[in-house]
Formats: structure tokens, sequence, C-alpha cells
């Protein structure tokens, strides 16, 4: 191929890449559609590609070359295709030096395209991820928004609950199960954490975050329907089959003066799968 037409065409590529780059950057800023800002990626994508490997067959080495030297002594002829390759090799270097900018214009524009997806990421969660809206003092409230007297839940019964003021906040999601007297086994310190046969716990199972909704009363378990965790309740729903290795947290309960269920603070833990930075349970 001849080598203008080669600049041409690796610069054209470059260039296409850049502005698609560009409309990217722009059309994701704007909210615009997923199949469209895939088609803008790939011909980002597609034009440094072009213009790499249109590069490597035109202007890099290819094979082996062996020069003869039979005689020390330049003929004229050799002395001309020696100036005409030098003339040549300044015209090269010119392009390359230009199809060098242009590529890192393409690469340049494809990185700030980027930027927009990762930005959108959002900021870093922060104790998000550890804090809940369980505090001291609130009430405990079901999916309506009623609160739960003591005496709602029975022997054998789950009911999902949420602190007052937040239904439906997906970290403070929890259960309160009623079990028989005498059968729950509080972990040291967790003593006052029950009212009479009535334990809360978290709803997330702590292997991937799944809903931990199936109860059996009869050995007092609960169990992950995702991936079959199995939670023994009065043993401070530690995990006793499945994936998942790490207790539900627990939710200190108690009642107010006008014998509604009240937090008396937040979870003994992180509610959730697991993450790196996660603090250890209380």
């Amino acid at each position: 191929m001849n080598q203008n037409r080669a600049t041409h065409l690796i610069s054209g590529a470059f260039v296409v890449s850049a502005v698609a780059s560009v409309s990217l950057a722009v059309v994701y800023a704007v909210g615009g559609t997923a199949w469209l800002e895939g088609t803008l990626l790939g011909i980002a994508l597609a034009g440094i590609g072009v213009g790499l490997i249109l590069w490597a067959k035109e202007y890099l080495p290819i094979g082996e070359e062996v020069q003869q030297r039979d005689s020390l002594e330049p003929e004229p002829s050799e002395e001309e295709e020696a100036e005409d390759a030098l003339e040549e090799g300044i015209h090269a270097i010119g392009r390359r030096s230009l199809l060098v900018k242009l590529g890192a214009m393409a690469a340049g524009a494809l990185g700030v395209a980027a930027l927009f997806p990762i930005r959108s990421l959002g900021g870093r969660p922060g104790t998000e991820l550890i804090t809940t809206p369980w505090y001291d003092g609130v009430r405990v409230v079901d999916e309506d928004g009623q609160p739960i007297a003591a005496d709602r839940v029975e022997v054998g019964q789950v009911l999902t609950v949420f602190p007052e003021g937040a239904v439906g906040s997906g970290d403070a999601v929890a259960l309160v199960i009623g079990l028989p007297d005498g059968v729950n086994q509080p972990l040291p310190g967790r003593e006052d954490w029950s009212v009479g046969g009535l334990v809360s716990y978290s709803k997330l199972c702590t292997h991937v975050g799944c809903p931990v909704g199936l109860y059996e009363p009869t050995s007092q378990q609960l169990f992950c329907p995702c991936h079959q965790s199995v939670f023994d309740v009065p043993a401070g729903a530690n995990p006793v089959g499945g994936p998942a290795a790490r207790p539900l947290p627990q939710l200190p309960i108690d009642v107010d003066d006008a014998g509604y269920l009240i937090a008396t603070g937040g979870f003994s833990g992180a509610p959730g799968a697991g993450f790196w930075w996660r603090p250890d349970d209380d």
C-alpha cells in the first residue's frame, strides 16, 4: 500500500475513534441509551485497533533482511539510492510524528470518556454499609408502618419489621421471631436483648444479602432460599448449614410504656453480605 494512503487511513481511524469517544462522553452525560453508548464505544475501540494494525503493517519491519557487503566502495547509483532513502526517511519521520500525536489523541479521548461511567459509580460508601436507621428508642413497625405490640407475635411466628419512619429500608429490614419459653440461648452480654421469647435478627443473609424469609418453627431455624444457608435462631442465629459463615446480626429489643416493641440500639454488626473493611460484630 502507498505510504501516503496508509498515513491517511491511519489518521482517519484515529480521528474517527477520538470523535466517537467524545460523542460517547456527551451522550452519557445527557443520559443517552445503552445501545447508542455501546455503539460509540465499539467505534472508538475499533478505530484505535484499525489504526494500530495498519501502522504495524505499513511502518514496522517484517521478516529478515540481509545486506550484501561485497564491496565497501559505493557505486554512483548506490549514492543516489542512499540520498533518496534519506529523503524518504525524513518524510516518514514526519508522518510517524503526526500518527503518534493522533494515536495519543484517540487514546486520551477514550480515557476521558471512560471517566464518566467511572464517576457515576458514586462516592465512597462511608458508614452507609455499617449504620442503619435502627437506634435506641425507635419503635418496631410492620410493613404497613403499624407499631407492633409485644403480644402480637406468637410462638412459632415470624414477622418482617422496620424501624418507624424507615419502612422499606433495604438494610434495616429485620425479623421478629417468637420462640418457646426457655429455648433462647443469648450470647454473653445479650441477656437483655430479647422480650420474653421474642428475638429479632436482620433479614439479610450474611452470604450475599438475600432475604432470609423461611422459618421452620419445629427446629427454630431460618433458611435462606437463595443458597440454602441455615441459621439456628436460639443459638444467636449462628449458621449451621450452607455457605454463610457469619451469624445474622441481632437487633436488641424491649417494650415501651405503651406495650409496643422498640429497639434499644442498632444491629450487632453490619447487615448483609461481607465486605473487606467490615468491622467485627459487637
